[in-house]
């Protein structure tokens, strides 16, 4: 069975040094890199962790660049219809910054943009077969574990994803000064599919946390090779660590995983 409306279920970092980047996160994640079929564009990197393919790398063309386009990651959100949920995008205030293209064994897609003008892919794909990007219901090494939206409007944002993927709040943490943390769940799944939160000093987007199996070996691993940490590992409520960083090419990205040490 496909995936439920609502659903992500693809991960992809755009970067304009594709080799160094493959070679970071191999280390820092554990994913192991393979060429995408001809269907796909060209350079097109497919990430593995313990089995099927979880997420990708678009190389950036000089175009793209041109375009405003830089190194960063974007999550696809599994839809039923493309094509209505484009026009549902545009009717909820939001934007489509690529019209609905259908691409031959990969499936239809669509770039958009919620109302605070933060991108994201919609996606059907062209086959039945569920996505196992995010672990949702079984934790696993090299897998998306949580999705988190930092935005400067929270409110507008639970009702812009509310109405085009039936996303509904399943609970609520008080952050204090930060504001609440709203953990969102997609009704056909009894589990958390991630949050939303108030943007703080960080730039408002989505961050994607990447399950690694010790947060403190990654932490050192991306100093080691050359990455950045914005934000050193912290518990969370459960007892795991999450941390936000930058890779070499400037694509912030998250990980989330136990303290071994």
């Amino acid at each position: 069975m496909r995936n439920e409306h609502g659903d992500f279920i693809w991960y992809e970092l755009m970067t304009d040094d594709a080799p160094a980047a493959t070679a970071f996160y191999s280390r820092i994640v554990g994913w192991r890199a393979s060429p995408a079929d001809a269907s796909a564009a060209e350079g097109y990197q497919l990430f593995r962790a313990d089995g099927p393919p979880v997420c990708g790398l678009l190389p950036l063309t000089q175009q793209m660049r041109a375009s405003g386009a830089r190194p960063g990651w974007l999550g696809y959100i599994g839809v039923s219809d493309v094509d209505a949920t484009a026009e549902a995008v545009r009717h909820a205030g939001g934007a489509v910054l690529m019209p609905p293209v259908t691409m031959e064994g990969v499936g239809r897609l669509a770039l958009v943009q919620d109302p605070q003008g933060l991108p994201f892919y919609i996606m059907r794909g062209a086959v039945d077969m569920p996505s196992q990007s995010f672990a949702q219901n079984a934790p696993r090494d090299g897998h998306c574990a949580w999705n988190e939206l930092a935005t400067p409007d929270p409110e507008g944002a639970l009702a812009f994803y509310g109405s085009c993927f039936g996303w509904e709040v399943a609970d609520s943490l008080d952050m204090g000064p930060m504001g609440a943390y709203r953990m969102q769940r997609n009704p056909p799944h009894r589990t958390l599919l991630g949050a939303v939160m108030t943007a703080q000093e960080a730039p408002p987007g989505w961050s994607f946390y990447m399950r690694v199996p010790d947060i403190d070996a990654a932490a050192a691993a991306i100093t080691a090779q050359g990455g950045s940490l914005l934000m050193p590992p912290g518990e969370i409520p459960g007892g795991e660590f999450t941390l936000a960083a930058r890779d070499p090419q400037g694509a912030a990205f998250a990980l989330i995983g136990p303290r071994m040490a």
